[in-house]
């Protein structure tokens, strides 16, 4: 049976989870790219990288964006170089090389994903990751890409397009139960105010604002656990022929 749903037949099949931080992307992809084989972008992990690197060498002032250089941020993510290491894939990420350095677990930080979404926001930041993000697709059996803008910019013909949304205080309870399991401090209020703070940023944003496609399927995953989300997105999968 031809599958009606794949408009670009010389390309890899992309499926994009797009949707808010702490909604479970992470933790869908992964799962999803295992069973199909699939290679995977944890595209959020880019932008705090860029947001990380750019920390480290003194050129982000979280209190002060004024200072930010936004031709200084896309030269230094030009220079990059960035793999993303499958094989040491856990149930969420995978790992992260920069420069030759891991930096999986320095990236995962509440800081880091402040940086990230304030780099974010710089067009020619965006414009020096897209190429990258591109070539992903290429000599792989197909890719599961999980970001922000996976649907609407970087792969708008995909196969599947999904966008996961959770309440603000069903990702913050999340978080909170993550970092209370990783034996760090986690205060409730502070990381919904976070949450809250970071939707809305990103969102408002000009470039690229946090929203799914018009083509994209929308799961609300506030009261769903893994299982069930991933139960949804395979049934999705099988109408399109991916599964065989």
């Amino acid at each position: 049976m031809p599958n009606q749903y794949r408009s670009t037949p010389n390309t890899v099949p992309i499926i994009t989870i797009d949707g808010s931080s702490g909604s479970g992307k992470g933790t869908l992809t992964a799962r999803l790219a295992g069973e199909l084989n699939y290679a995977m972008l944890d595209s959020g992990a880019l932008y705090r990288i860029v947001g990380f690197m750019a920390h480290q060498q003194g050129l982000l002032d979280i209190t002060l964006d004024a200072n930010l250089s936004e031709y200084t941020l896309a030269e230094l993510t030009k220079s990059l170089d960035i793999h993303f290491d499958k094989a040491k894939a856990n149930s969420e990420h995978i790992s992260v090389i920069v420069n030759q350095q891991d930096i999986s677990g320095a990236i995962r930080t509440e800081e880091v994903g402040e940086y990230a979404s304030k780099v974010a926001v710089f067009p020619k930041v965006r414009t020096a990751l897209l190429d990258l993000q591109k070539n992903m697709a290429v000599g792989v059996k197909g890719l599961v890409a999980d970001g922000r803008d996976m649907g609407t910019v970087v792969f708008p013909d995909a196969v599947l397009k999904i966008y996961l949304v959770a309440s603000a205080q069903a990702r913050a309870e999340r978080r909170q139960k993550q970092l209370l399991q990783a034996g760090k401090s986690a205060d409730f209020a502070e990381i919904l105010a976070q949450i809250i703070a970071r939707d809305e940023r990103d969102s408002c944003r000009e470039v690229a604002p946090a929203k799914p496609a018009d083509d994209a399927i929308v799961i609300d995953s506030s009261v769903l656990d893994a299982e069930q989300v991933f139960a949804q997105v395979w049934q999705l999968c099988a109408e399109r022929g991916l599964t065989n």
